[in-house]
This record gives C-alpha cells, sequence and structure tokens, in this order.
C-alpha cells in the first residue's frame, strides 16, 4: 500500500513591513488633500497669461467657397489664407464656433457662410504667450499650450502686414 502524500499546507498570510504600509497610507492621504485643496480652492492654478497685452487685434473669419479663409478686421479684408493649410488655426476656429452653437448663438457662427461674423479677441502678452479669445462665449484658448508652430500662424495674424494673401 502506498501511503498517502501529507496535505499541502498553504500559508495565505503576506508579511508587509510596517514601514511600507505606513508610506503607502500617508500617499494616499496626501492625494486626497492635494484634490480636496484643489476643489476648495476653486481649480487649478490656472496657465493663462496675466501680463499686460502688448497686442490686440479683432479678427473676424469667413469660409471662402473655394476653402481658402478670409481674414477681416473691422469689416476690411486683411488676408486670404489659402485652402487646405492652417489645420491648426482651422481647428481652434471650429472650437470657437462650437461653442457659440452650444451657447444658442448660432446666427453668429464663424466660418459657416462668406460672410463676416462677430470678431474673436487675438492678443499678444508681454510674456510671448498669445490668446485667442471669443467674447461671446467668454472661451479663451492660451495657444501656446499647442507648440511654436502651431502659434505661428495667429502670431502672423498679429503682424497681418506680412502676411501675403494666397492665390
Amino acid at each position: 500500500m502506498h501511503s498517502a502524500a501529507p496535505p499541502l499546507e498553504h500559508d495565505d498570510h503576506v508579511e508587509v513591513p510596517r514601514g511600507a504600509l505606513r508610506a503607502i497610507a500617508a500617499l494616499i492621504l496626501a492625494t486626497l488633500l492635494a484634490v480636496a485643496w484643489v476643489q476648495l480652492s476653486g481649480g487649478a492654478p490656472s496657465s493663462a497669461s496675466t501680463a499686460p497685452v502688448v497686442v490686440e487685434r479683432w479678427l473676424q473669419f469667413s469660409d471662402l467657397p473655394d476653402g481658402r479663409i478670409e481674414v477681416r478686421e473691422d469689416g476690411h479684408p486683411l488676408a486670404t489664407l489659402s485652402a487646405g493649410a492652417h489645420g491648426f488655426l482651422r481647428g481652434a476656429l471650429r472650437a470657437l464656433a462650437r461653442e457659440r452653437r452650444v451657447a444658442g448663438l448660432a446666427a453668429q457662427v464663424p466660418l459657416a457662410a462668406s460672410t463676416p461674423t462677430p470678431a474673436f479677441r487675438l492678443r499678444a502678452h508681454a510674456d510671448g504667450r498669445l490668446s485667442l479669445d471669443d467674447p461671446a462665449t467668454g472661451v479663451r484658448i492660451d495657444l501656446e499650450s499647442f507648440g511654436p508652430t502651431n502659434t505661428a500662424d495667429f502670431a502672423q495674424l498679429l503682424h497681418l502686414p506680412a502676411l501675403a494673401p494666397s492665390r
């Protein structure tokens, strides 16, 4: 006869050093306190520039039938941006247009027809940051968040005489 093998013993108890448990508890507590502080203080610190504005332009944008974008200031044409180019600029304007639609300002949505629309405010700040905002909705886009290449399209619009119209 074969003798039965002794039953296997499993010890599910794992020893975790007390120091590690204390460190984990402290990390969780610090995270909860940080989240509570941000919530109670009104949100995370803003990356928006508080530096003085050094250049400001009120610009209107209109889609043209051939895909180009006409840029106007005070109703006067300043430049025409080529079709198929300026993707970031187009995307930013469409985001602002979407916010106008959500706010019920659909009749004033830019890029919807060839007629000029209420202006957006493009600003250069003393600290080198650029911002584009829509006073109709209160939406502001801090352009430096998207890198220097994307910001360059808007920087050119601040100095429109240097921006040659495309054909």
